[in-house]
């Protein structure tokens, strides 16, 4: 029997969220695809995955609107979060050679981060609907002088052969994704919390919720607004602090918070993943903190 968790991602094997969920989880866990962000949830809701992985930002991009708006809808907890290094990679069927290749397909996303190396070669990008889906599409129906650019795992999954690899056009290129499960995960020493809250509409409001933290030596890692749809011209904004609800400064700031703010939803607190840097050498390295 396996005792591996299974773990819900969207999109098709060879995802770059099935990467995330192999690195937070290990190269033997079970994954489990899904049509969209929504499903993910769904199966961690129904018992269908024990966690769900879900892209929540990008360091070239900014965030993923949808992913937030689904996480203050939705009862789940973040139980952790994981940096994904994005290496696009060229890949097309075996035997086929750079100065075959007229057209490249890809998620919008990724051509779009690849755009210098497109451009630079004269192929006609073609918007796909996920990556790791314009890998297995070319595989499953070969077409002359298409190449795709998807992850090193669609490349392995589905026997494509990898002419360039590492072709985004910045180095520093990591997508952040949450873990999110039911209930709270354990506690962590080295930990992250996560929230979303909403002020009154009133002057100096948003700067007292803040001071809640500042005032106890609470350094925010993140703060980000976003509309609030069930009131026009309102917002919620969304905070990630460094260190456990359950601390007594961290408590003392949300009780702090819960008095001044409008509403308050918790959304986790959880390990915090080692920060990516880029060193002298311009390779990504991890910083230990």
């Amino acid at each position: 029997m396996n005792s591996q968790p299974v773990v819900a991602f969207q999109g098709e094997h060879g995802a770059f969220s099935e990467e995330a969920s192999r690195q937070h989880f290990g190269a033997g866990v079970v994954t489990q695809p899904v049509h969209a962000f929504e499903d993910i949830f769904a199966a961690v809701d129904q018992g269908q995955a024990n966690y769900g992985v879900l892209p929540v930002e990008n360091s070239v991009a900014g965030s993923i609107n949808k992913a937030y708006d689904l996480l203050l809808d939705h009862d789940l907890k973040v139980w952790g979060e994981v940096l994904l290094r994005v290496r696009h990679n060229l890949m097309t069927l075996p035997g086929v050679t750079l100065d075959q290749i007229t057209t490249v397909r890809s998620h919008p996303q990724a051509l779009a981060q690849c755009e210098r190396f497109i451009n630079r070669h004269g192929w006609q990008a073609v918007p796909w609907y996920d990556t790791a889906g314009s890998a297995k599409d070319l595989a499953a129906a070969p077409a002359p002088g298409v190449a795709v650019i998807a992850s090193l795992l669609a490349a392995e999954l589905f026997g494509l052969e990898v002419l360039a690899p590492g072709i985004e056009d910045l180095d520093f290129n990591y997508t952040r994704f949450f873990v999110i499960g039911r209930g709270d995960p354990p506690y962590a020493a080295k930990a992250k919390t996560s929230l979303v809250f909403a002020t009154a509409h009133t002057p100096g409001a948003l700067v007292a919720c803040l001071n809640e933290f500042a005032s106890r030596g609470i350094n925010l890692n993140k703060l980000e607004s976003r509309p609030r749809r069930n009131r026009p011209w309102h917002y919620v904004f969304y905070l990630d602090f460094e260190g456990h609800w359950q601390d007594p400064s961290c408590r003392e700031a949300l009780v702090g918070l819960l008095a001044r703010a409008a509403f308050v939803k918790l959304l986790g607190s959880y390990l915090a993943a080692p920060i990516p840097d880029l060193n002298s050498s311009g390779q990504s390295a991890i910083l230990q903190i």
